[in-house]
Formats: C-alpha cells, structure tokens, sequence
C-alpha cells in the first residue's frame, strides 16, 4: 500500500466525498477540503464560532468557554458533494459552504436551546440539529430556508433513522414519559404520518432494517428484551432469551437482504434471528477452544521492531484446536503488569466495556459476520453466513420455506494489542476485504477474494486457507498508531487515525512496484 503523509484533524473529523474525489478535514476552527489524488488543499473555510446574541446572554461556564470552545465538532459532506458542514456544538454554530462557490455560506444559530449534534439528511439540502436536553430535532431546509421542529427525541446520538430510500425519516419520542415513534414524510417537509406508542419502558435505541418494512427496538441495559413493529405501529414479533442473561441488548445488526437480525448483549453470546417468526434460529457462544477446521492467524511477535514500520507481513498460521486468550489468562500471565495500550494512555472500546460483546457486523454481501468480545480483546470472530441458493431445485418444489443454515466459525484473528476497530470494504464487488486496527503503528488486512475451486475429492480446507490473506501492514511514520479506520466509498482506499492526526493508505495499482512505503513526516 501507498501512504500519504501526516497531517492534522480534530475529533477525527475526516471524510472522503461520495464520490471519493474529495476529502474534508476538520482542524480546530477550519475546515480543509483536499483532492484525493494529489492531496492538494483545493478549499478551505474558517467556521465563525461566534455564539448568537440569544446564546451569548446564557451564563456559561468560563472553563469549558475556554477549553476548545470554537472547535468544530461535527463536519459532513452533502449527499452530491456540493455542500460541507461544520459545526461547533458548545457555540451552538452550524455553517454550510458550497464546494464550487467559496464566498457561498449559511449559518444556523441554535439559540438557547443549544445543540448537541448536527448531520446532513440523505437529501443533501435539509440539515438536521439535535437541541440540548433532549428538547428538539429541527430540520433546517437550505432551498427554503423553512425549519421543520419534532419535540422530545429520547437519543440525539442513536434512536432515529432513515429509509434507505430517503423517503421516511423514523424517530424515537419521548412523551408524558412513555416510549412513542413518530414516522415522517421527508419528501413532503416532513409531515407527520405515523405516531404510535411503543412497547417499550425505557427505549434503548432503534435499527431500521435495510429494506424499511421493519423496525427492532430493544429495551435499556436491566432488561434484554427485543421487539420488532411495523412503520405502521403493529408489534409482529418479540425475543428475549432463556433464561434471561440479566443485562440488556448492547447491539444489533441487520442482514443486508432484511432476512435475519443479529442481537448481542453483556454474555458473549450472539443470537440470529430469522423473519419469519423472530425466533432465534441459531446462537453464537464466544468459544474458549478454536475448534479443528478453523483458520487461525496471528500477528507475528516484535514484527515492527524487525520491519522497522515499514513494508508488510503476513500473519503466523496456527494450527487448530487452539486455546483463545481471553482478558482473564493474559491479566493471570502479565500479572498486574498494564498492558501496552494502557500505558500509553490509550482506550479502546474493548478495554472500557469489561465483558460482552463489543462489535458485531455482517459484510455488504451478508456472507460473513465479524464478532468482536471484551472478553477476548485481541481477537476478531470471523463467521461463514451461507445462505440457500434460490436456484436450487430442491427449494422450488418445497412448499415450506427453506431453512437457512447454521453459521460457522471460520476465521480468527489474534493481535498483539487490543483491537480498537474492523471495518468491512463497503464496495460490493470486494465485500470480503477487512481492516483492523490496534492501536499500533500499522493496520492489519484479511481478505477472501482469491477464492479457489474444490479438487476432484472435493476437499477445499486447505485451499480455503491458501485463498484467505493475513497481512500486517506498517505505517512509515516516526510517531502514529491507528487507532481507527475508514474506508473510502469506493473501498479502494482507508483513513488511519490517530489521536490528533491522521494519513491515508491506497491500494498499489497491479503495474506499481509498491512496497508499502510512503513519506515519513
């Protein structure tokens, strides 16, 4: 891979443009438009924190006034690209500038409400802002200058969602201290179209399946309880395991065809649902012994010492069944001894959340599912999602619907450090393509795309190990661990933060003698 040289950002506020031609970058107060393929600043824009006379007049807390009180804190790109936001929560400042037009703004002031979070709806000319409190969501309309005001949202960070066609804006409502849903038309200044209690006590947030025609809310963390309704507030299924684990649901994620729901919580157990009956039709336990027939790659000992950051290495193959390190061995082997991450002040999601399980997410093609636990830091679960093939002519001729199969282990990837992100490859064409990151100063990759046919016999264990690719891929920095990863829209590139700074990696084009090297700032 090619890297980019170091350059700074604030909040990790970097995004490339839809259309991958462009990436934003939030520095403190500025906002830095750069081309993708020379990196050269195209724009840029001071973001004017100055509060409004309404929320000048407040009493504020001159502590917090003086700590980074006029950083951007949230920055996005348009749908089309013509448009970038950037907002300065504390002051309660949104400003939007047009990409082709550099004198071109608009200014929102939240006023004494306040605001918490700003985002672009999925039109690209309708600017959402969550208030203080839990007060308001307003929608700013940059074509009509009109704003549309929904009282009483229960989440301004999760508990609300688009349709994937854009059309319908659902979100989670709070009132006379009951859990409701209000559904609204996006398309016609957000009319009000649906408003129906939920069965929920205390609403933990929502998820709206990729197809719209459902919606899971689950319950807060005393209760593991899930619920599935219809747009139209009829409840068509209920899950709650048995016996009941005691905590609640910590996430869920959809199926990219609709059909299955997986739900996770605090026991290291993941349950998949299908559509038919939300019943769970299988349960992945986090296994303490890797089974015979699963992959198992591990990151090679001291191998940047030896690499010197620079140029990549391909993971240690270990032979199955294989013991997994979890948190409690590596905290009875090291003793009392931090771990490297804590020493240098790092924090991880793993490290925070103590158990259960902390990332799970289906590729875009639905046939793989990463699993990510607490209680193994340094591993990430990778599960085979086969499903049945709609050709087959055993299926046509069955007049029940076909049961889907059982998810298999097939992958694990252990690390030195914990890993702090794994992200999918969001291009449909290389769904199998997977970065990982741990803190450290590189990034780790799998892939599945070489995929090799079965022999005669029709065994393919080993070809399946000769297609799968491990590589652990060295930063050429002095000073940078990635902390987090994001890939470009089109999946051939990734942003590496870390905690003040960041860089960018592309793939080497097949002609190109890369070597993983870059400059070294």
């Amino acid at each position: 891979m090619d890297f980019t040289e170091i350059y700074r950002q604030t909040a990790s506020l970097v995004a490339f443009s839809p259309g991958t031609h462009f990436l934003l970058t939030a520095v403190q107060d500025r906002l830095v438009v750069r081309r993708s393929d020379s990196f050269q600043i195209a724009r840029t824009w001071l973001v004017d924190p100055t509060p409004s006379p309404t929320a000048a007049a407040l009493p504020r807390d001159k502590e917090r006034e003086k700590d980074a009180h006029g950083w951007i804190t949230h920055a996005g790109w348009s749908c089309d690209s013509e448009y970038v936001l950037g907002a300065c929560a504390r002051a309660g400042v949104v400003q939007v500038f047009k990409l082709r037009d550099e004198a071109w703004t608009a200014r929102i002031d939240a006023g004494s409400e306040g605001l918490v979070k700003a985002e672009w709806a999925p039109d690209g000319r309708t600017v959402l802002c969550f208030s203080e409190w839990g007060l308001r969501v307003t929608m700013w309309s940059l074509v009509t200058g009109a704003a549309t005001y929904v009282q009483y949202p229960i989440h301004p960070d999760r508990g609300y969602a688009f349709r994937n066609d854009a059309r319908y804006f659902v979100l989670a409502e709070r009132h006379k201290s009951k859990d409701t849903l209000g559904v609204y038309d996006a398309g016609e200044a957000y009319r009000m179209v649906r408003h129906f209690p939920l069965p929920t006590s205390s609403l933990a947030s929502v998820s709206l399946s990729p197809t719209g025609n459902y919606l899971a809310v689950w319950e807060g963390p005393l209760e593991y309880k899930l619920y599935i309704v219809t747009l139209a507030g009829s409840v068509v299924g209920s899950f709650c395991p048995e016996p009941d684990p005691g905590f609640g649901i910590r996430m869920v994620s959809w199926h990219p065809s609709g059909l299955f729901l997986a739900v996770a919580g605090h026991d290291d157990k993941v349950y998949i649902l299908e559509s038919l009956t939300w019943n769970s039709m299988a349960t992945l336990d986090l296994p303490t012994r890797i089974p015979a027939g699963v992959h198992v790659w591990k990151e090679p000992s001291a191998w940047l010492e030896a690499t010197h950051g620079r140029g990549f290495l391909s993971y240690e193959r270990i032979q199955s069944p294989y013991i997994l390190p979890t948190s409690a061995s590596q905290t009875r082997a090291k003793g009392t001894r931090p771990t490297p991450s804590a020493q240098s002040g790092s924090s991880t999601t793993s490290s925070r959340t103590g158990s259960g399980t902390t990332q799970i997410g289906f590729n875009t093609s639905g046939t793989l599912l990463l699993v990510r636990s607490a209680s193994a830091p340094v591993a990430v679960l990778l599960y085979d999602f086969p499903l049945p093939r709609r050709d087959d002519p055993a299926l046509s001729q069955s007049q029940s619907p076909p049961a889907p199969l059982k998810p298999r282990l097939r992958s694990v990837l252990l690390h030195e450090r914990p890993v702090s992100a794994a992200r999918w490859n969001p291009d449909p064409g290389r769904a199998g393509r997977l970065a990982v990151a741990c803190g450290s100063q590189s990034v780790y990759l799998w892939s599945d795309e070489w995929v090799v046919e079965p022999g005669a016999d029709g065994a393919r264990d080993e070809d399946e190990a000769e297609a799968e690719v491990a590589e652990c891929v060295g930063v050429p920095a002095q000073k940078f661990e990635t902390r987090d990863v994001a890939w470009a829209p089109d999946g051939k590139g990734m942003v590496l933060f870390d905690r003040e700074t960041f860089c960018c990696a592309f793939e080497v084009e097949e002609d190109g003698q890369g070597d993983g090297g870059g400059l070294t700032p």
